[in-house]
This record gives C-alpha cells, structure tokens and sequence, in this order.
C-alpha cells in the first residue's frame, strides 16, 4: 500500500478536480505507489495564512491513529474518525461543500489513508471517487457531512451509532430529508432498537420515510429548535485555543440546543409504525 508523501504541506489548501486529475495515477489508484507532494503542491490554492484552522499536522496525526488503532477492522474507523474529524477541523457548512477543500486534504494531505480505508480487495483499486468524487462519496467529506447530520448539538455519540452502519450513512446522505435533525435522530433510535439494521431494511424505510414525506411535513409532526448561528461561529472562533481533539472519549462540538426529546419519540414511533409496511426485498410481510 502507498505511503504517505514525503512532501506534506503544511497548511490545508484548495485542489480543483482538473488539477487533482494528473496525481490520479494507475499505480496510486492500485495502491502500488502514491505522489511525491511537490509537483502537487504547486498546484494547489493556499487559504488564509492566519486562519489556525488549515494545520495539517493534527489531521495527519488523526488519520495515523486511526490507521494504527483500527488496522485490523478499517470500516470501524468511520465511527470513530468522523466526529474527531469534525470536531478538528471547525469548517462551516458554506466551506463544507467546497469539493476542492476535500481534493487537497484526500490527495496531498492523507493519501495514504485514502488508499488503506478504501481499497478494495475484489477491483484491487481504489475508486477515484474516493479522492475527488461527491460529498456523500469522497472518504473525507461524508464523514464530516455525515458527523453534521447526526450530531445531536454538542453531543457526536449519535454520530459514533450513525457511522457504525455503512448502509445508512450511505442511503441518508443522498437524502436531503436527513438535515431535518428529528429524523436524523430518529433514525439512529431505529438502528439501536435493530428495527432496520441490513441494506435491504435501511434502504426501504429511507425510500418509505421519502415518500410520506412528500405528503407529510415533518416538521410539524416532530418540531425542530431553531438553530442559533451565534453559537456555530463562536465555535469556530475558539479553533485557535481548542484543545487537541481526545483519542479515547468523545469530542464536544457547537454548544447548540440539543432535538427536542419529544419531537424524536414522535418520529421514531411514526417511523417504526412506517416500516411495518415498507416495501424490503426478500421480506414477506405479516398479515
């Protein structure tokens, strides 16, 4: 497998696709042999030198943790980088869905983690997607995306439960429904109870969950808090004097207003009564 390369930046920067594309080569994507990180460097659009967001140095030690404490289970590493990853980097949603900030951090910074978390054993490559694809696809972005959509305000532990089932953070960040928190939420109550836990499950009650909701407002039946965006941009102010991201308990992020208890209860009920009768393949339903 690829190493990391030997020319890290220091600083997290922007990499338009086009420029990405010449460092996607057939031996980086087989995994046989990765970049040098000059040639890529020059390339690369630099972000504000006095914003302390962009060091690279506590992403790299991130990933090498993870490659080191999961490398007998890589898919276990989704759970547990995804929210030490969001709390790390303390971007907005706005600087979130610039796919060239994922480019960079994928193909200069951490492709060597890229290549260990993805590579697949029947193609014997890597996905290019991976590096450069979409937000719900690159390995960098859908864990951040996937750590926003779940997070309970402050708390990532619903993340933790989210990212363990690659089936549904894959099927909900297609979705546009799952930024309605309450359903974020109480998704992740229906996957503790083992009421959709396969594929097949998961992806018929999202296609169900879709299909009322194009009939039923779900924020009336389950009541969000409005989010108070004071609260997000103190959080990213703090960047500079946060400490470091912990290893063996979980980070704290923005300090918003947590989903209402109640308005979870309403939709993991309406959601449980909804897959009773949700089209799953392989399933006979009862009665």
């Amino acid at each position: 497998m690829i190493e990391k390369p030997h020319h890290l930046p220091q600083r997290l920067g922007l990499l338009t696709a086009t420029a990405a594309d010449p460092f996607l080569t057939e031996e980086l994507l087989k995994g046989i042999q990765g970049h040098g990180g000059v040639d890529l460097a020059k390339v690369v659009e630099p972000l504000p030198e006095d914003d302390p967001r962009w060091e690279v140095e506590p992403l790299r030690e991130l990933v090498e943790d993870a490659m080191h404490g999961f490398r007998n289970n890589r898919t276990e590493a989704d759970a547990w980088l995804a929210p030490r990853l969001h709390a790390a980097l303390r971007i907005t949603r706005r600087e979130a869905a610039d796919r060239r900030f994922w480019n960079h951090l994928a193909l200069a910074v951490a492709p060597d983690y890229v290549a260990w978390r993805h590579f697949s054993q029947s193609k014997l490559r890597i996905n290019q997607e991976r590096f450069k694809g979409a937000l719900d696809r690159q390995c960098f972005s859908r864990l951040w995306w996937a750590a926003e959509m779940f997070r309970n305000g402050k708390d990532y532990s619903p993340v933790v439960a989210a990212c363990g089932n690659q089936d549904l953070i894959h099927s909900a960040l297609r979705r546009d429904l799952i930024d309605h928190r309450p359903t974020a939420q109480a998704l992740v109550r229906l996957l503790g109870r083992g009421i959709a836990s396969t594929g097949r499950e998961i992806e018929g009650l999202m296609t169900a969950i879709n299909a009322a909701g194009a009939t039923l407002v779900y924020d009336v039946l389950a009541a969000d808090e409005p989010r108070d965006p004071e609260v997000l941009r103190q959080w990213v102010a703090e960047a500079e004097s946060a400490p470091p991201v912990p290893r063996h308990s979980l980070p704290t992020g923005p300090d918003e207003e947590p989903v209402p208890e109640k308005s979870v209860v309403a939709l993991t009920d309406y959601f449980t009564e909804l897959f009773e009768t949700a089209p799953v393949r392989g399933r006979t339903l009862q009665g």
